[in-house]
């Protein structure tokens, strides 16, 4: 079946304020869950909502949490998300990184225990929208085995990157391992096999089993290279912002421990260097130059294309997550057959 955006925004706020979760951060919430849905990246959409449900059944998602400011100057600040959400942590640190950015043109904000925040690349459109290059990497729980290894040691260590353009939406948001664990979820959840080349089961043997992937590793991306790009990312998401790393990362995908990842969230005011209104033309420039053969995608294409066809024919759930969604919203004495039948 399909749900419209403003269904399944409606959805998410109206579950998550019954489990008494401030608007505000309900509203966060849904906002950075239907933008994965509309981008195409639905195993990071509703679907991950069940997840956000037991944290907060469990209590290792704790919603009005006060995010701490633990070390800050001009350019940096940690902080401590005290296990909010997410969603709302991250919101709140790339605000931060915006407005030091734009005093001093570049700025790091490091975050240590939060949450699930979702897809990446909402946070990168936020610099984007204010003429800023967004950049926000992530170390996850293990899922990833080094290379010439079977045992998870990396996370999937997601990657975005957003860039401002006067014509364009220029936006990369990518694990660096060959498949997204969330896509391994959702594939367990809707009962399919996953594509070849993307997983190896316990025994350090290639599998299409979601399962067995799940109790084995995901192949890095592009062999050595997915692999060191996931190996700096998990240090400078992990010691440098004073979170866990390696084995001693949870929480990402099981909610029922608390959340021990780090993330890296930066800004950077293109203003600095050039005059903002030549670099977007340049960028826009360069992409022209790029597109001159003709069916080719620059990053950030796909998104678009998915968002227009999403709005105008709604977003699909599968059998499985209608029911899990069904049975939450009915111990919560909601009425959702107007959404969901």
């Amino acid at each position: 079946m399909k749900i419209t955006p403003e269904q399944e925004l409606s959805l998410i706020i109206e579950l998550l304020t019954n489990l008494d979760v401030p608007n505000k951060e309900a509203s966060i919430v849904a906002e950075v869950t239907l933008d994965a849905d509309l981008k195409g990246f639905s195993s990071h959409g509703i679907g991950r909502l069940p997840q956000y449900v037991k944290g907060l059944e469990v209590g290792t998602i704790k919603p009005n949490s006060e995010i701490i400011v633990e070390k800050e100057n001009l350019v940096t600040a940690l902080i401590n998300g005290n296990h909010g959400f997410g969603h709302v942590v991250t919101y709140n640190a790339m605000e931060m990184a915006i407005k030091k950015a734009k005093e001093t043109g570049i700025s790091m904000v490091g975050v240590h225990d939060s949450n699930h925040f979702g897809i990446a690349g909402y946070y990168t459109d936020m610099a984007i929208m204010e003429d800023l290059i967004g950049v926000v990497i992530a170390n996850t729980e293990p899922a990833v085995a080094p290379i010439g290894g079977k045992e998870p040691i990396l996370g999937t260590n997601p990657l975005a990157i957003g860039i401002p353009s006067q014509s364009h939406y220029v936006s990369v948001d990518m694990a660096t391992s060959a498949s997204a664990r969330g896509k391994l979820l959702e594939a367990k959840r809707m009962g399919e096999l996953i594509p070849e080349n993307v997983a190896l089961d316990a025994e350090g043997k290639p599998t299409i089993d979601p399962c067995a992937a799940l109790k084995g590793s995901i192949l890095p991306f592009g062999a050595h290279k997915g692999y060191a790009l996931a190996f700096m990312i998990e240090i400078m998401a992990g010691p440098l912002v004073n979170a866990s790393y390696g084995k001693s990362v949870t929480g990402t995908a099981n909610p029922e421990v608390r959340c021990t990842k780090g993330d890296l969230i930066t800004a950077i005011d293109p203003s600095q260097f050039v005059d903002v209104t030549d670099f977007k033309n340049d960028v826009d420039q360069f992409i022209e130059e790029v597109k001159s053969t003709p069916n080719v995608f620059i990053p950030g294409d796909m998104e678009v294309k998915n968002v227009k066809k999403h709005q105008k024919e709604g977003i699909p759930l599968d059998d499985n997550l209608v029911k899990q969604l069904k049975e939450i919203t009915t111990k919560l004495g909601m009425d959702i057959t107007d959404m969901l039948g």
